[in-house]
This record gives C-alpha cells, structure tokens and sequence, in this order.
C-alpha cells in the first residue's frame, strides 16, 4: 500500500493562472496534477480543498481506478468543467506516483510508446493574411510539420487567435471580460482566401489547421468546409457548437474536410453520438478538463473503434504538467492525430521545470520518472494570483453571441 499523507493545491500566475494538486505519500513519493480551468481557477481551488482532499488522506495511491470511480460516482453530481478538472488533477498526480514507484517515464506504464515522437502544431496569426503567413514561415523554418493559421477579419476590430505576442498568446486577457465584435458574413468570405494564399505561400507539404471556435451554424460550416476543401485542411476545429451533436451530420453531408471538436468536453458522454457516428475525425479533449489520464485513455479507446484520431488541446492555459501528461499519453495512444502545442513563457518554464523537449516538429515526453515535471514552490509564491476572464463575443447589433 502506498498511503497518501497530504494533499494540497499551488496557485501560481507566472504571466498567466495555473492550480496545481500536489499529492505526497507516507513513502516520500510526490505526484503533480493540473487543475486549471481558464478563467474560473479559483472554482476547482475550491472543489479540490474543500470536497476532494479530506477524501484523499489514507488511501493506496495505487488505486487509481477506484480513486476515480469514488471521485465521479461518489459524488452524485457528476460531470461538468469543475468536478472533472478536479478529478482530472487527482488523476494526473497519482499516475505521476505510480510511475515513479515503478521508476519509469509514464509512458511506459501505460503501454510503451507506439511511435518515435508525438507531431504537434504551433499557432501563427496576423491582423492580416500577409502577417499570418510571415508567422508561418517562422514556424515552418523552426521545423513544425503543422500550423494553425488564424488572421484578421477584415471590417472587425478583434478577432479570435489574433494577438500582439505571436508565441505566447494568452486569450484571458482582462480582469472583467473584453467584448469583442463578430461578424459571420465578413470572416466567411475571408477565410478561403488565407488558406488559398497559405498553400501558394507554404506549399503542400505541411499540414495547415483552422479553429471557427463555435461561431458557426452547421449550415455555415458545411458552407466553409466546402469552400476549403481545394486547400486539403488537415482539419477544421469546432466549427459549431457541440452541444447538440446531431449536428454534426449536418455539417458530413456537405463537406468532406476533416473536423475536429471537444477541447471543452468533460466526459466521453459529449462526445458518445459523434464518434459512434463517425461524424468527426479527431477529438480534441484534454487529459485536464476529461477527467484525467483515465477518463482521457477510455475515451481514446472509444474513438479508435471507430477511426478516429486524437487532437488533443494544448493552450497555454494548461500548464506544464498537463503539457507533460498529454505527451506521455499521445506517444502511448494507437490512434494518435496531433498534439497542440502553444509555447509557454521563460517565466512558466522556470516554475515547472520539465523533461518533455520540442525538435523538428515533434514532442517527446523525456525519459524522467512519472510525468517528468517539478514545481518550483519557491518561486511559484512569486506570482500571486490575479483574476483574468475570457472574452465574450457580441454581434455588431449587440446580440451576445458565442466567442
């Protein structure tokens, strides 16, 4: 048995938030979990502190299936962004000591890896196509093998994936949400024009991805997805909001460009009816926001029946450890896609130091015990918490609409 002794969560903000679970053993053992929920942090600070801990004290680390299932059904409220992301730090710290008991890279617990490196895709954005496709080349020289391309809306102020910092974009960007100003007409007719420009730019020969970030009807991304088709878009992101999954089917029987959804799904519920109904082809949740490690491989699971692919989320919100878990996961998964991969900040390093590394467009996990990142707690004291939301979206007749 290797009995937890302690259990406590670390909120730092080295640019940005970040809640981290720290799970100590009686043996000496430390795990890491990420707990961050952009936005709403403090939410699961509380979840974890006042429900989750008290629970945790003079269990078998061990147990990590039971932990989970005594977590999720032994709380009657099930789901939701809250409790999954508290489990899911659970999760992630109790695989972290696991594999450090087994003296392995975690990786290596959950099966070995299934190929050489884990391919990701980095972020280039611009006011405008030209911008964009300077970022890119930036990230092509640098060996990336797959881009995301966002740019400007002509006509509109801001829009989603446009930053002044190109490397380090950080969407939660006020201490009261920013309203930004959308309009589906103008972005629809802008679009196909910066991936027709990107293919004349870059060439065939890498992957280009684009995120509409719910803001379309299936009716409108059927549309687009049709438009970029002569583009060969490895795939097209969230193109509506998912709650309804049914329609997705919609959005199939007018395009043959990939899709891509589930960055914010906390469950393999939200996800059941698309993948089952091969209405998409990656799925984007995280091991944070799904439930952990667990949740994350049965979901994965799932998916692979049905030959689709993971794409799994990787802002900057979540931190280092959920950067780390995501890559031991995806460099054990069969029916790996992609992993995202936004840069974190000199100042976010220095907090988690990590044994993951970048080289050639791909990601590997490292060869250190468990999940391979520390926290600094010394110098995470050194950037005290400070309130920051996501913006909101408003039409440009002031109808509130989806950002």
């Amino acid at each position: 048995m290797l009995k937890i002794k302690n259990a406590r969560v670390i909120v730092t903000s080295p640019g940005r938030n970040f809640v981290t679970l720290k799970i100590e053993t009686e043996d000496g053992l430390t795990g890491l979990g990420d707990a961050t929920l952009n936005g709403r942090e403090l939410s699961v600070v509380s979840y974890l502190t006042e429900h989750v801990i008290p629970c945790l004290i003079g269990r078998d680390a061990h147990q990590i299936e039971d932990i989970w299932q005594y977590l999720y059904k032994g709380a009657y409220w099930r789901r939701g962004p809250v409790t999954m992301s508290a489990i899911a730090a659970v999760d992630m710290a109790l695989w972290d000591i696991k594999a450090k008991a087994a003296n392995m890279p975690l990786y290596q617990l959950l099966g070995g890896a299934s190929r050489k490196g884990v391919m990701v895709y980095g972020h280039a954005n611009g006011e405008n196509v030209e911008q964009t496709l300077e970022e890119a080349q930036k990230y092509k020289a640098m060996g990336y093998k797959a881009i995301r391309l966002q740019s400007g809306v002509p006509g509109l102020a801001s829009t989603y994936g446009v930053s002044k910092d190109k490397m380090f974009y950080e969407p939660a960007d006020n201490d009261l949400p920013t309203e930004n100003i959308w309009s589906t007409p103008q972005y629809m007719n802008s679009v196909p024009k910066l991936f027709q420009a990107a293919r004349d730019a870059l060439g065939w020969d890498v992957h280009l991805l684009h995120d509409v970030h719910h803001r379309l009807t299936p009716i409108e991304a059927g549309r687009l997805g049709r438009d970029l088709e002569p583009y060969r878009l490895f795939w097209l992101e969230d193109a509506t909001p998912a709650e309804n999954q049914e329609a997705f089917r919609l959005i199939r029987q007018h395009t043959t460009t990939p899709l891509a959804v589930g960055e914010i799904f906390n469950t393999i519920w939200d996800c059941k009816d698309l993948i089952q109904n091969q209405l998409i082809d990656y799925i984007r949740a995280t091991v944070v926001h799904a439930g952990g490690i667990t949740h994350l491989r049965r979901i994965a699971s799932f998916a692979d029946l049905y030959q689709v692919k993971t794409g799994c989320h990787g802002a900057t919100d979540l931190s280092p450890v959920c950067m780390a878990a995501a890559l031991h996961f995806g460099l054990s998964v069969p029916n790996f896609g992609v992993q995202e991969y936004m840069r974190h900040t000199a100042e976010t390093d220095a907090v988690f130091p990590h044994a993951y590394s970048f080289a050639d467009g791909y990601m590997h996990p490292g060869e250190a015990p468990g999940l391979g990142v520390d926290i600094d707690e010394g110098l995470a004291e050194k950037y005290p918490y400070a309130r920051a939301y996501l913006p909101v979206n408003r039409l440009q007749d002031g109808t509130m609409f989806n950002w």
